[in-house]
């Protein structure tokens, strides 16, 4: 039965906008809470209560299923407004195919501290720009999983509703490198506010060309130059909160960014509700953006009750409608289910090797992988680049500076292989070898130890701070086997 959802009323946020300096009433309260659930054992989730810098105040809890492999993917999971990281654990399905495939799940939570409605403060300046607020909190989440629990990078994924939707947007603009793709269920495009309010971008919504919609995705992180995540969109027909035209705009905002046009190359229909499937294909004839149109249901992520291969999630709470277990397309659209090779079906390349240098720019050399189409290569632990074939040349450089590099293969559908191990190479024009890079990547490279906790330079001992992906520093090398903290002071 479609969900009711009341008219939006405007409730008080905690931080000032607009010109007056008025306090605005943006996106606060818009979803009926509905009768009591019916009584069930909640999911097990456990609380991180310090997984490093948390500008956005969020809190984070981890599902972790009984059967669990040495390097999981990770989902992050975003609640919508009104309701919690329990809520969304209980209701949304995602744990059933955890458990089943064998990936970590990450539920971030906002809480009414930030949100007087506890939504995600997808329209916030503040909140959505790399490195600042809640979406800084949620890529230190990502970090904390990889160094704690041992997640793979090359396999991490996002999804949320309504404003956590809003806010699975902005974690695949402002962090293309850390998440390979992202389901946006009943949510908006990224930065829709930049030009607008909040209640006109959820209804009636607007209208901007293609281009604008990617230009915003690519202000996010100016100058990134590597692939951009894959996209699907959930959306109910019906939905009166946050229109169906959000759909659209956010097909035209990820299109664009992956230089496709907005006409589907494939449609189909998906379950027993007859979801109609668009999807949009690269030049390699991967999925790229997808968009799933849920009919005659409101606001609210699509769940189908039952124990069924394709059935999933709870409706006793609002905001989770009975038509279709979205759970289960989206845990296949990730390429989680098995139905997509995972790491570990092409073999690392052999023979990775630094094959020239300049003062500004490194050329890597590899053997080819039989199967692979193309080849996806990590700089410090990020991935930088997906060149169909080596050589390899790593432009725009300091003089003198060292950095860990690594070479995975890729199949035709875009999945990494095994990644080969690190190889150290530096650029000419220097006095003193330095490193830049993260703490973790520092200490698998052997230029700082780790008590658990915290990284050290080796040799001087030099405390760098929490021992993750998410805090860099540069250390030189001097005399050999001794490092030092050399921020901002490294050639």
């Amino acid at each position: 039965m479609p969900l009711h959802v009341s008219p939006p009323k405007p409730t008080l946020l905690r931080r000032a906008a607009g010109r007056t300096g008025a306090v605005l009433a943006l996106l606060a309260a818009t979803l009926w809470l509905g009768p009591a659930p019916a009584a069930h054992a909640a999911v097990p989730l456990e609380r991180v209560s310090s997984f490093g810098a948390n500008p956005g105040a969020l809190n984070m809890y981890v599902y972790r299923p009984a059967t669990l492999p040495a390097h999981p993917a990770v989902v992050v999971a975003l609640h919508g407004c009104t309701q919690s990281a329990q809520v969304y654990a209980d209701n949304s399905g995602l744990t059933t195919f955890a458990d089943r495939h064998g990936f970590l799940l990450v539920f971030a939570e906002t809480t009414s501290a930030n949100n007087l409605n506890s939504c995600f403060n997808w329209f916030q300046a503040t909140d959505i720009q790399r490195g600042q607020g809640e979406a800084a909190s949620v890529r230190q989440m990502v970090a904390h999983a990889e160094t704690a629990y041992g997640a793979d990078v090359a396999r991490t994924y996002v999804t949320g509703l309504s404003a956590g939707g809003g806010m699975t947007a902005v974690m695949l603009a402002a962090y293309p490198d850390v998440f390979e793709a992202g389901a946006v269920i009943a949510g908006l495009g990224y930065n829709c506010t930049m030009d607008t309010g909040a209640f006109t971008c959820m209804n009636p919504g607007v209208d901007r060309t293609p281009a604008v919609w990617a230009q915003r995705v690519r202000d996010a992180y100016p100058g990134y130059t590597g692939p951009w995540p894959r996209v699907a969109v959930w959306h109910g027909d019906n939905d009166p909160t946050v229109v169906p035209k959000n759909a659209d705009e956010l097909r035209d905002q990820w299109t664009a960014v992956h230089g496709v046009d907005q006409s589907p190359d494939r449609t189909s229909t998906i379950g027993t509700g007859q979801t109609r499937r668009e999807q949009y294909l690269a030049g390699d004839g991967r999925v790229v953006v997808e968009v799933d149109r849920v009919p005659a249901i409101g606001h609210g992520t699509p769940v189908d009750p039952g124990s069924g291969p394709q059935q999933c999630g709870r409706t006793g709470t609002a905001n989770f409608i009975d038509s279709i277990c979205s759970g289960y397309w989206i845990t296949e659209f990730f390429g989680l289910d098995g139905s997509a090779p995972t790491p570990g079906g092409l073999p690392a390349p052999a023979g990775l090797a630094a094959t020239s240098a300049t003062d500004t720019s490194i050329t890597l050399n590899w053997n080819a992988v039989e199967g692979a189409a193309s080849y996806a290569v990590y700089r410090d632990g990020a991935r930088i680049a997906t060149p169909s074939a080596a050589p390899f040349t790593d432009t725009g450089l300091n003089p003198g500076t060292g950095h860990d590099y690594s070479v995975a293969a890729r199949d035709a559908a875009g999945a990494e292989g095994i990644r080969s191990g690190p190889l150290t190479a530096t650029t000419t024009g220097g006095a003193a070898a330095c490193w830049t890079t993260d703490n973790y990547h520092q200490v698998q490279a052997g230029r700082a130890t780790t008590d658990g906790s915290y990284a050290y330079a080796k040799g001087s001992q030099q405390n760098m701070g929490r021992y993750n992906t998410f805090v860099t520093h540069t250390l030189k090398e001097s005399p050999a086997g001794h490092y030092v903290v050399a921020d901002g002071n490294c050639p």
